[in-house]
């Protein structure tokens, strides 16, 4: 799960604060820690942005705009809040009333800035250093930039250097292949406030890069069919009155029932997959790609009514994968939630391994939620598995039987307590709570 912050907790130095008392609202800033209830307690939380409730579109966005004019005394102020040690999807606007007003404020200090000048200046001359040095390996008087690092997993993208810019965040993050938990203050904030599939209507969890137009509207309409997404509900309803298309454009490989999975090849239906990655980077905030689909085979998961083949989840996975992962991401819709389909991605997930005939292994870190999916998922198989057996087995034995690595039953029978030392060798002991 990574080391460092806890997740969804912005990590990096911290740096020195100055603690004190406010009176009104307005002398709150951006990146000031303050007390706001929430669900009947008080927490802590970190003032990301700042709007004027009665004129959404007045908001200030980062500590580098300038602070909302309230000389008529007519601002109604509303702030957008990451409570602290608690995960980014709780994030939400809140109104100036449930801050409060009793408990200190923790305001963050200014940088000093000579300092800041010796930080640069350092930097600078870094890039000089690195910069001749491949001048002189390579031969050449100039060295071609180095593109920014595009890795499936959280730790691929860094934060600019230098003056920030919204605009150009936005477009990196949207057109580089990496859709991963950005440190900068673009990705902190939840750019959608509602989007509308068919017949639902779900509140996004994290930030994901739709093109401007479409973002920081009231509702985005988004075909659950071909995946298409608008601003304007007139502009969606023509779209559903022109799609033909009743389910994801790719093979139907498995069906029970009403339950269908489609394969997907991300080389040749770009598109689709591209916009169900911009989906996912809704619910997802730990990895997920747009842009470099070409490597990845998509399996959707679908319920089928007398409209079409309605997309519940999906999970993707490498087509040729050195590590052996049978899975990179993984998702179920927030409407299908809690209904047991998230164990149906992971087990055909092992199937598929199964049918491989190779161990396999979701890439990780993994999401909190995904975790205890696959803590739970690989809990019920194993022991379901050695209540089965009579006589020994061994860890390796039963990674053959279940396909899955030994790394991954040892992290679950260690989460279940099953490891006893006994006669100078190791066991596996099933207590009756497990059982």
């Amino acid at each position: 799960m990574g080391s460092g912050s806890r997740p969804g907790t912005p990590g990096g130095p911290k740096s020195e604060t100055l603690v004190t008392s406010v009176t009104s609202a307005s002398q709150i800033t951006i990146g000031c820690k303050a007390f706001f209830e929430k669900d009947n307690e008080i927490r802590q939380a970190e003032i990301l942005s700042i709007r004027d409730a009665s004129k959404k579109q007045n908001i200030q966005r980062t500590a580098e705009d300038a602070p909302l004019s309230n000389s008529e005394g007519t601002v109604q102020y509303e702030f957008y809040v990451h409570y602290v040690e608690f995960n980014k999807r709780l994030d939400e606007w809140v109104l100036d009333s449930r801050m409060q007003m009793n408990k200190p404020v923790t305001f963050p200090k200014k940088k000093n800035k000579a300092s800041h000048a010796g930080s640069q200046g350092q930097l600078a001359r870094e890039k000089r250093r690195k910069t001749n040095v491949g001048s002189v390996a390579t031969g050449s008087t100039s060295v071609p930039d180095t593109p920014e690092t595009i890795r499936h997993d959280d730790a691929a993208y860094t934060a600019p250097q230098g003056a920030f810019s919204k605009e150009k965040e936005i477009e990196k993050l949207r057109t580089q292949g990496s859709m991963t938990q950005s440190t900068s203050e673009v990705a902190r904030m939840k750019n959608l406030d509602i989007i509308e599939m068919g017949e639902f209507q779900v509140e996004p969890w994290y930030f994901s890069p739709y093109p401007a137009e479409y973002a920081y509207t009231p509702i985005l309409y988004i075909c659950e069919f071909c995946l298409c997404y608008y601003a304007d509900h007139t502009q969606y309803a023509r779209h559903r009155t022109k799609c033909t298309l009743q389910h994801p454009p790719g093979n139907e490989i498995y069906r029970k029932d009403e339950i269908s999975f489609f394969e997907i090849d991300g080389r040749r239906q770009k598109t689709y997959c591209r916009n169900l990655c911009l989906l996912s980077k809704c619910f997802l905030d730990h990895k997920t790609l747009y842009y470099d689909v070409d490597p990845f085979l998509f399996y959707i998961l679908t319920k089928r009514d007398d409209k079409g083949f309605h997309i519940i989840g999906y999970f993707s996975k490498e087509k040729e994968s050195a590590d052996n992962y049978n899975l990179a991401c993984i998702l179920t819709l927030p409407q299908y939630q809690r209904m047991g389909f998230g164990r149906v991605l992971i087990q055909f997930s092992y199937e598929l391994s199964r049918a491989e005939r190779k161990v396999g292994s979701p890439e990780k870190p993994l999401s909190d939620l995904g975790l205890l999916s696959y803590r739970t998922y690989w809990a019920e198989v194993i022991v379901e598995h050695l209540m089965s057996i009579d006589g020994e087995i061994s860890i390796d034995e039963l990674s053959q039987r279940t396909f899955f690595t030994t790394q991954d039953i040892m992290h679950a029978l260690f989460n279940l307590d099953a490891i006893r030392y006994y006669h100078g060798q190791h066991c596996i002991v099933l207590s009756d709570r497990v059982v």
